[in-house]
């Protein structure tokens, strides 16, 4: 599965206009301390999250993450948008919860595999 079709699929918002929307989803990561994704999330994951600043970008193209999606309505800082855009990394964005969200990741990956 890409990004584009999670978008559809999870009614997500895309932040950034460059975001490659065509990159592979290979599972989800689920987490706020930086320190813990940065050690646990795997390559061709999407990162949940409601941190909004540009750290979380370094953290994401470190970890060659396919997309940070914001959850429970946070908006990005516009520093976060700017090293977004420069990565080509899609922020995207949804009002539901971690849990809702990540239960819905969940079974749109595991039906496509």
């Amino acid at each position: 599965m890409v990004v584009k079709n999670i978008v559809r699929e999870l009614d997500l918002k895309v932040f950034n206009k460059n975001a490659d929307l065509d990159l592979e989803v290979k599972g989800g990561f689920v987490g706020d301390l930086l320190s813990h994704v940065m050690g646990n999330s795997e390559e061709g994951q999407v990162w949940l999250t409601v941190q909004t600043h540009k750290n979380v970008l370094a953290i994401a193209s470190l970890n060659d993450l396919s997309a940070i999606i914001l959850i429970d309505k946070q908006i990005p800082d516009p520093s976060m948008l700017e090293a977004a855009e420069k990565e080509g990394i899609p922020v995207l964005g949804s009002d539901k919860t971690a849990f809702e969200l990540g239960g819905k990741l969940f079974e749109l990956l595991r039906i496509d595999s």
